[in-house]
């Protein structure tokens, strides 16, 4: 049987990748978005092995009760990526806590939830990979239009001691720092110096959407047999 893939924040620029990836390896692909992607929308009239799953992370406790109402939508999923990313750009001290409450929405408690409700499953099954994905900002702290996208990334590194019971059921989960990528969200950022930030990348470039969408498949896939429970860098040497 094909295996089947649930990737949220999947209507990114990475996103999109991600899912080409996985459709052109054969995989059963449920990809989630929370606004209309042409996109998306263009390559499954292209494959019948994509699904389309809308929902706006932002309502949280909507989320839970749809998780807790769908129990076996989830339980069908042998692997599973979050790739959500909300990041408002602004200034640090003109953020209100209702929207930092947003970006925790939607690129934590989502992912907390559907890993909760995944991870089993794939222990019945004794096989299971499971991605979520933080940013290289995390590692500086965040910067100033950044820092409620960067604690909300920042929280996807925290692994629960209870996954480490699944490993020896081959159920392998890891974090993604990703670094500065060739995407259009730099583009939203107004006056950002993109020549200066990549100067501060010892590999002196911006990666690649393909090359992350390479990384996260052998990661969430069965060449991967032994990484497991890791903070994983791919960030140019930074």
């Amino acid at each position: 049987m094909k295996k089947k893939i649930l990737i949220t924040g999947a209507s990114s620029d990475i996103g999109i990748a991600v899912v080409q990836k996985y459709l052109e390896l054969g995989w059963v692909v449920t990809a989630h978005f929370n606004k209309s992607s042409k996109k998306l929308k263009n390559l499954k009239l292209q494959n019948h092995n994509l699904d389309l799953f809308y929902f706006d992370f932002k309502h949280i406790q909507k989320f839970e009760k749809f998780v807790k109402q769908n129990r076996s939508f989830f339980k069908k999923f042998d692997a599973f990526i979050s790739l959500t990313g909300l990041n408002n750009s602004k200034q640090f001290n003109l953020l209100k806590i209702n929207e930092i409450n947003e970006h925790l929405n939607v690129n934590y408690f989502s992912s907390l939830l559907i890993v909760r409700e995944v991870v089993n499953s794939m222990k019945n099954r004794n096989w299971g990979r499971v991605l979520l994905t933080s940013s290289i900002g995390t590692k500086f702290g965040g910067g100033e239009k950044t820092f409620a996208y960067s604690l909300s990334k920042y929280m996807n590194e925290f692994f629960p001691s209870s996954l480490k019971e699944k490993i020896k059921y081959n159920v392998l989960y890891n974090c993604l720092r990703i670094g500065v990528t060739d995407t259009k969200i730099h583009k939203k950022v107004k006056n950002k110096n993109m020549k200066k930030r990549i100067d501060l990348i010892p590999i002196k470039r911006m990666a690649k959407t393909i090359e992350i969408a390479e990384y996260i498949y052998f990661l969430c896939s069965s060449k991967n047999t032994q990484i497991t429970n890791e903070l994983l860098n791919i960030s140019g040497g930074e």
